[in-house]
């Protein structure tokens, strides 16, 4: 085979790979650029805005080290999926703490209520057959307040775990742009390196040949 066929060839081969290569790269851009569109749209049209950096207190700046990412974002409207999780993360997650605590059930979840409201159901009835009237107005309170807590819970968890779903989705969407990028630059390097093989092709002289048939000379057979 003539070395300037097998260059071509594998140039053409190359080169082909590199249009397969940006075509995939720019389908990953597509969904990058529609997973930031999109939850930029959503998140638009919830109108939710971080509280300015001098409405917040100590306890939403502090209560944990990612908290920090509240003042970062303070005053802003919120539109990209960072920001996203740092509303739910660190603010919602901090007030339903707050809420827990001053409600006199802390570290309690909408989950964790059920089975508290049931019991203390239980103790009210038991209470009023004893015809202990006070414990069982006492413990009404504590029910009261374990009912509106766990309706807190439930739209704060409800909202949590919306704006959550919203970050993965602009996460995925990101790790399409990074691939994208990636496959691109592997993209640029094939058709680089087919190029390299077109110009060796046309450079090799046509006469000269590869993989002749016979042309390796066979050591002799020792006796």
């Amino acid at each position: 085979m003539k070395r300037r066929t097998l260059d071509i060839i594998f140039a053409g081969g190359g080169l082909l790979v590199a249009v397969i290569l940006v075509g995939l790269g720019f389908a990953l851009l597509s969904q990058y650029t529609f997973a930031q569109d999109y939850v930029k749209e959503e998140l638009s049209a919830q109108k939710i805005t971080f509280a300015t950096a001098d409405k917040l207190t100590d306890a939403e700046k502090n209560w944990k080290a990612g908290s920090a990412c509240l003042v970062t974002y303070a005053g802003q409207t919120m539109q990209s999926g960072p920001q996203a999780e740092c509303y739910a993360k660190y603010y919602l997650a901090e007030h339903m703490d707050a809420s827990a605590k001053n409600a006199g059930f802390p570290g309690a979840t909408y989950a964790t209520l059920g089975p508290i409201r049931t019991d203390l159901s239980a103790q009210i009835t038991a209470a009023k057959a004893k015809g202990d009237t006070t414990a069982a107005a006492d413990l009404q309170k504590k029910l009261d307040s374990a009912t509106s807590l766990r309706t807190t819970m439930q739209t704060g968890e409800t909202l949590r775990g919306l704006l959550l779903t919203v970050y993965g989705f602009s996460a995925i969407g990101e790790k399409a742009g990074l691939a994208a990028n990636i496959i691109f630059g592997l993209g640029a390097v094939m058709a680089a390196l087919s190029l390299a093989g077109f110009v060796h092709a046309f450079i090799t002289p046509k006469e000269k040949v590869v993989f002749v048939p016979g042309s390796v000379t066979k050591a002799p057979i020792p006796v």
